[in-house]
């Protein structure tokens, strides 16, 4: 009968001699490629040449060019292993550094004490739940990035199951309401024009941008990166009506501040769209003197706009506008035009619209593109959100088919991630 195949990582008895005033240590592994190799070490004492051989035996490379993973790795190694393969990603860098953060200040913490093979499904349920008790978005990252460092464990022959897989699934709380009543931006529009008008405040006086850059959003609902990202460039003032490329966002980064990156967030973020009357008018005034290639809202020494600090104002426009605890977001406003472009035309014209992939990768691989732009969602656009005599009509009627879906979207975006 055959002698049994030594599995990969398993190693032979040790064996000990002495020679002169050292300890010999020596055996045979069979290492990851499956070669058996004859590993050895010296020390001063036999207790000692047999502890670290059996460290060396335990580190053993892989031929692949990557920290070797087995279960008895820790959890610290996986994250190290991880990240190291994320950096070579194609990945928009925020996104990146977004991993790199919440593995930082949240997971790592939680499984660094454990070895792969003792995170069980068990140890991750309670995890999550904890999670989900401080915030149900935290919840919601932290099983993603569990999910993909277990997903790169498996693939690495670390584990032999993901222990994410057998988790109770994350509620995910229904936000109310979806979308801003005419009441809730009257309020706003009002604030915003008022905003440190009193006579005698200290510091220069507000420039209005942010005051535009909502009126903007509300016209287009763009993410807030593509409205700061907008440049003279990228409209096209016509008789029938201005177009508006969307070809890159602002993003902040670490040590940078805000940049303008030249590419939104994905392939179906590139698009033209018509812009209603009340936010070209806005644009066009913006516009006015400014190089062809800057940013429309741009700081005062010219760089694009921190969307922190654009979040931040407008927090004070919620304030004045008594909507301080209202949960209101310059997220609302892209709701509220994805709510009247969906019952207006429907939840597919609504996702093209807003750069969602859901028909824009039917149109882009298998249709020829068509120039012309629809002027239809910016007609309801404009005749619902108008500072002058705006219609609730659409707001007020019941919910398109698939709306729900397609607002759910909005909540779990960002500007850096891929649409799903």
């Amino acid at each position: 009968m055959a002698r049994p195949r030594t599995p990969l990582g398993a190693y032979g008895s040790i064996a000990v001699r002495r020679r002169g005033d050292r300890v010999i240590a020596e055996t045979r592994i069979r290492d990851a490629d499956g070669r058996l190799r004859h590993v050895r070490v010296t020390a001063r004492t036999s207790a000692q040449a047999q502890r670290v051989l059996r460290e060396r035996l335990v580190n053993r490379p892989t031929f692949g060019g990557t920290k070797a993973l087995l279960a008895q790795s820790t959890f610290a190694d996986l994250v190290e292993v991880w990240l190291a393969d994320l950096a070579v990603q194609q990945l928009a860098e925020g996104t990146k550094q977004n991993y790199r953060d919440q593995v930082r200040l949240h997971v790592l913490p939680a499984f660094e004490p454990y070895t792969l093979v003792e995170i069980t499904t068990g140890r991750v349920e309670w995890f999550l739940k904890s999670q989900a008790a401080i915030s149900s978005s935290r919840a919601r990252q932290s099983r993603t990035l569990l999910n993909l460092l277990f997903g790169f464990a498996l693939r690495h022959d670390a584990v032999t199951r993901n222990p994410v897989a057998g988790t109770t699934p994350l509620r995910h709380p229904k936000s109310q309401p979806r979308a801003l009543t005419l009441e809730q931006i009257a309020a706003i529009r009002t604030a915003a024009a008022n905003w440190r008008s009193e006579p005698g405040l200290p510091g220069p006086k507000p420039d209005g941008q942010v005051r535009d850059i909502i009126e903007v959003l509300l016209g287009t609902a763009m993410r807030t990166g593509e409205v700061l990202a907008l440049r003279p460039c990228d409209l096209d003032d016509r008789p029938a009506g201005m177009v508006a490329a969307v070809t890159g966002t602002v993003v902040q980064r670490k040590g940078q501040g805000a940049i303008r990156q030249d590419r939104p967030k994905s392939e179906a973020s590139i698009r033209r769209i018509p812009v209603p009357e009340f936010a070209a008018s806005v644009l066009r005034r913006r516009s006015i003197g400014v190089e062809e290639a800057r940013t429309i809202f741009a700081s005062r020494t010219g760089g694009p706009l921190s969307p922190y600090n654009v979040r931040r104002t407008f927090r004070d426009f919620l304030v004045g506008a008594d909507l301080g605890d209202s949960g209101i977001s310059l997220r609302w406003y892209r709701r509220t035009g994805a709510t009247v472009i969906a019952r207006g035309m429907g939840s597919d014209a609504a996702a093209a619209f807003l750069g969602h992939s859901s028909t824009a990768i039917t149109e882009g691989h298998y249709i020829e593109r068509d120039p012309t732009v629809d002027p239809t969602p910016a007609a309801h656009l404009e005749r619902t959100l108008r500072p002058v005599t705006p219609d609730d009509a659409l707001l007020v009627q019941v919910a398109a088919a698939q709306e729900d879906a397609l607002l759910a979207a909005l909540d779990h975006e960002t500007d850096d991630d891929p649409v799903s």
